[in-house]
């Protein structure tokens, strides 16, 4: 590669740094005593919901550094949180990246999102054994065999199929429409939601795909009604959750939609107009999935530490989103409790490991998912059906809902 070339030529600082960037072997330090230090990552300068969700995210990780380190830091270090603006740009997040690694290289890093930060920053922390856990998962970000140190905290499309087919056998349906957007993440979830409702002995009467720029989802509606669904099966994130509501109310559709945890991290179905759709016409008929820990219990104790720690952090002591953007709470649980496990921090491949046991991940004080089922052969959550549930869109309130 001509950037070894300019390594060769390079005075030694100026190569150190380049190594960091590039893959070399720089040091993260690491020893007993030393920080253990977490790199977070995230779109605060974005536009709308990307920014809002990302401060979550980041919060998120920041209270529970917070939380462990008043037990002692991973392994015994203290947690030392730097906090990067991406922009929620993949060209921005490697740059940002490749700056951080020729800093010092981080023990640990923290993406907020979306998927395309993950393809892109994925082959530099691999390059640089930098183990990472992961809030967009690509289609190859969860198979071990090509990233060993990374994690996806998200579950996958799969697994959120299990909480759709519990919800559809409840209330009786048998046909299914699924109606997706032009993304990476809308291909994995028609393909994986296909699959899965297929083998439950679900019907699939039709899938539809809408562009993520447009703002009619008119015909793709039309056709699916032409297949006549029992409900449909839905993913979209942002606006265009606002632009199929409207297009099926402009149709006059009345069936019933099932949005994933994309459509419940959207913020207006749970804001009231102007800036809204709350308590409208256009939510009557839509169930949106979540995680059990974004619906407010107050008998759940690690839940509501969570929430605690994150308005502590929080501006004016307020959560910006649901707590489905805080998956690095856990993150640092997950890594604390493989710690513990291995009897050090400095060694990625052997945490790496670790989080593969049942047993470690069983000790990990998550929240946000209280279980993760990480094996040798998946770094996905691979989360049961337990963990989600179906609710009716309504207020949000320090990141979880109130229906």
């Amino acid at each position: 590669m001509n950037r070894h070339v300019l390594v060769l030529g390079a005075v030694v600082s100026s190569a150190a740094l380049v190594l960091a960037g590039c893959g070399g072997t720089a040091s993260s330090g690491g020893g007993a005593g030393d920080p253990y230090r977490v790199l977070v990552t995230g779109g605060l300068s974005a536009q709308g919901v990307l920014a809002t969700n990302s401060k979550t995210s980041v919060i998120s990780a920041q209270a529970s550094a917070d939380e462990i380190n008043k037990t002692g830091g991973i392994a015994g270090r203290r947690i030392e949180v730097t906090v990067v603006d991406d922009g929620g740009d993949p060209t921005t997040a490697v740059t940002k990246l490749r700056e951080a690694i020729a800093k010092g290289k981080p023990d640990l890093y923290l993406n907020s999102g979306p998927s395309v930060i993950a393809s892109a920053t994925l082959p530099i922390l691999q390059q640089n054994k930098i183990l990472s856990f992961n809030i967009g998962p690509t289609n190859e970000s969860a198979d071990p065999g090509k990233f060993p140190l990374n994690f996806d905290l998200s579950p996958s499309p799969t697994d959120y199929a299990k909480g759709f087919i519990a919800h559809a056998k409840e209330k009786g349906y048998q046909k299914i429409g699924i109606l997706y957007g032009s993304t990476s993440y809308g291909a994995s979830f028609v393909r994986e939601m296909h699959q899965a409702l297929t083998a439950a002995g679900l019907q699939v009467v039709g899938e539809q795909q809408f562009d993520a720029k447009a703002l009619d989802m008119t015909p793709q509606l039309q056709n699916l009604r032409g297949s006549a669904p029992d409900a449909i099966a839905m993913t979209a994130y942002g606006a265009p959750v606002g632009y199929v509501l409207k297009s099926l109310a402009k149709i006059g559709w009345t069936v019933p939609v099932l949005g994933d945890t994309a459509v419940s991290a959207t913020s207006l179905v749970s804001t009231p107009p102007p800036d809204g759709v709350l308590g409208t016409d256009q939510v009557a008929n839509l169930m949106m999935e979540v995680f059990d820990s974004t619906v407010y219990d107050p008998a759940d104790t690690s839940v509501n530490t969570a929430v605690a720690a994150m308005k502590a952090k929080a501006e004016g002591g307020v959560i910006p989103s649901t707590l489905i953007n805080a998956y690095n709470y856990d993150a640092l649980a997950l890594v604390a409790a493989a710690a513990a496990d291995v009897g050090k921090a400095d060694d990625p491949g052997a945490i790496a490991k670790a989080i593969e046991k049942p047993e470690v991940l069983a000790k990990a004080k998550t929240a946000i998912l209280h279980d993760y089922h990480y094996s040798a052969t998946s770094h996905s959550p691979n989360a049961t059906a337990d963990a989600f549930v179906f609710i009716k869109p309504s207020p949000l309130d320090s990141g979880q809902f109130r229906p």
